[in-house]
């Protein structure tokens, strides 16, 4: 607040000459000057003053030409044409710059104001197809006198028909209804016109009028009064082309969204899958919990961690890679079933199937075992599928995207089969493993680095025998899991937190779920003796001083926990993001997440320059 009084202090002292007058472009381009550069307000660019100053002359003086081509009058042979017609053929650039200034005098004069505070809606415009859209309803070429309705929503389409006819379809909640504008309908029909000048593709808009519908049939609504709530500044992509680059479409989700109905349905599924987890597992008598994003120990899974700062206390911290520790710590102060949907962090590469932020549910179930577990995956999946199907069990996905011939039949119905890991290997590879209670030997690395030889499978350093393991299981074994499938009997070498198998020394109890090769679910029957714990905790502290990021450390406060009793429990975690592109037939994870982890764009200072969401400048 000192430092405030300070520079006002001062702006008293040292009073600037008056500025002179500055258009709306050149304010939105002075905000992004930074480090003596000056960032072109259309593309993006980083540029000199001198180039900013030639390009917005340049643009001026399309725009003015633009605007004197729009004004002339038609040739009298010719029907009169909308100015919004002859901005069709506009560059981007230059509706932009004539569209701003179209608003601003709005915003000058109010008349009509352009960013109103308020509009009543009376009908969603899915309520009113389904209101007014039964046959019979609206006789075709009729209006529904004396009846009144309030809709609001986005222009996608504006046809017109002469001066006094326009037609706009109106598009809102994944429906759509024309508006059948007519000047006889309109309040003021003097300006009617003028007032339709004002709406383009894109803009948001209020309609005041009655159910109708046209000589061909189509259901309407045929306005009074039409509104402008909210204008849209830029050129929408053709309706005929539409939004089709990938890098615009994950960038600008909110144009994704506006443009392709498909976005609008991954996500209302995504959203559907997850309320579907949520009531399953509360149907059962689980209890949803929340456990901390940042710890001191970042333990829970096997995965390089991100780094954050505590300022107040000095500290760094580790964003979550897993809530699994703290869920079972609430296990042992007596929630028996707890589960928590939520954000976890890896600091790992981003490729079709990852992302460094992901969704994860993480339950864990006092007094079941893995074979529980199963059987409640095997339920709570083929439940999820027949209730987004309408009763199927069966699903189709493209692994190489959907407009190619290569297609999965995906088969949901119980039982799975089941895959167990070293026998699957041995009859894959043709040869015999060593006994399972020393595959965590030093001779059982060498056995594993020769077999990975052999056969072309790489694995970078360390090379441990669970790195090599899994490996070899990429390799050999999920490429058969296309439909859902189950890979049990995994070394304890691999599973630092998994219970040791009950009949089978060196192995222990726990299961991953695959389809389409790619694994989507992880369970165990969880490891409860406090004694062998911190023994797995010190060998994955070994790993980590070989070079193994993604070790765990010892964390002391769960050995803690367990010494006060951890009741035998099965614990279980699913990847909601890769699940949803299964079920919706997405290959990009990109797809189903809202705003994923992009790399930034390459300007000349973008890396002092504004930060937009996901990593955007």
């Amino acid at each position: 607040m000192q430092r405030l009084i300070s520079l006002r202090s001062s702006a008293r002292l040292f009073r600037p000459l008056p500025p002179r007058p500055i258009s709306f472009i050149q304010l939105r381009t002075m905000a992004t000057e930074n480090a003596g550069t000056h960032k072109d307000p259309v593309t993006g660019e980083m540029i000199s003053k001198t180039e900013l100053k030639r390009r917005e002359k340049a643009r001026e003086k399309e725009a003015k030409k633009a605007e004197k081509a729009a004004a002339q009058p038609q040739k009298a042979a010719a029907a009169p044409k909308s100015s919004a017609a002859d901005e069709e053929n506009l560059s981007p650039n230059q509706y932009y710059e004539i569209r701003s200034r179209h608003i601003q005098k709005l915003k000058e004069t109010m008349n009509p104001n352009p960013y109103p505070h308020k509009f009543e809606v009376s009908i969603s415009i899915t309520d009113y197809v389904q209101k007014y859209g039964p046959e019979g309803k609206i006789k075709s070429g009729e209006k529904l006198e004396g009846v009144v309705e309030c809709l609001a929503g986005r222009i996608h389409n504006v046809r017109a028909s002469g001066q006094n006819l326009r037609f706009y379809d109106l598009h809102g909640e994944g429906t759509k209804v024309q508006i059948m504008a007519a000047k006889q309908d309109a309040k003021d029909p003097d300006n009617f016109v003028a007032n339709h000048e004002h709406f383009r593709r894109g803009d948001i808009v209020g309609v005041i009028g009655t159910p109708a519908r046209t000589k061909k049939g189509e259901l309407s609504i045929a306005p009074s009064e039409m509104i402008l709530l909210a204008p849209n500044l830029h050129q929408l992509p053709s309706a005929h082309f539409g939004l089709k680059d990938q890098e615009t479409r994950y960038r600008k989700r909110y144009l994704d969204l506006i443009m392709n109905e498909d976005t609008r349905r991954i996500f209302i599924t995504r959203s559907r899958i997850i309320n579907y987890v949520r009531r399953f597992l509360d149907n059962l008598g689980f209890l949803e919990v929340e456990t901390p994003m940042t710890s001191m120990i970042a333990g829970g899974a096997t995965a390089k961690p991100f780094i954050t700062h505590h300022n107040d206390l000095d500290l760094d911290l580790y964003l979550r890679i897993a809530p699994e520790l703290y869920l079972k710590e609430l296990v042992v102060g007596g929630l028996d079933r707890v589960y928590e949907i939520g954000r976890v962090f890896r600091n790992e590469g981003i490729d079709l199937t990852h992302n460094p932020e992901f969704t994860i549910c993480e339950f864990y179930m006092a007094y079941a075992d893995m074979y529980d577990i199963m059987d409640l995956t095997e339920s709570l999946v083929e439940g999820m599928v027949k209730y987004l199907t309408g009763g199927k069990t069966t699903l189709e996905y493209h692994p190489e995207g959907k407009g190619s011939d290569k297609v999965y039949q995906l088969e949901f119905k119980r039982p799975w089969p089941r895959y167990d890991m070293i026998g699957t290997l041995e009859e894959k590879l043709g040869v015999k493993f060593p006994p399972s209670d020393t595959l965590h030997t030093e001779e059982a690395n060498k056995f594993l680095r020769e077999l990975c030889q052999k056969h072309n499978v790489d694995c970078s350093e360390p090379r441990t025998n669970a790195r090599l393991l899994d490996k070899l299981v990429g390799e050999f074994i999920e490429p058969l899991c296309i439909s859902p499938a189950f890979i049990v009997g995994h070394p304890q070498v691999m599973s630092p937190l998994a219970k040791y198998h009950r009949s089978r020394p060196g192995l222990c109890e726990r299961f991953e779920g695959f389809m389409c090769g790619k694994e989507f679910c992880n369970a165990y029957t969880e490891l409860n003796d406090p004694f062998e714990q911190r023994l797995r905790f010190e060998e994955q502290l070994r790993q980590k001083e070989q070079g193994d990021d993604e070790a765990q450390g010892i964390d002391e406060t769960f050995v803690d926990a367990l010494e006060h009793g951890l009741p035998p429990t099965g614990g279980w975690g699913i990847g909601i993001d890769r699940l949803v592109m299964f079920l919706t037939d997405s290959t990009n994870i990109k797809e189903v997440l809202l705003f994923p982890a992009m790399k930034p764009i390459e300007t000349a200072a973008n890396t002092t320059g504004a930060v937009g969401p996901s990593g955007q400048v």
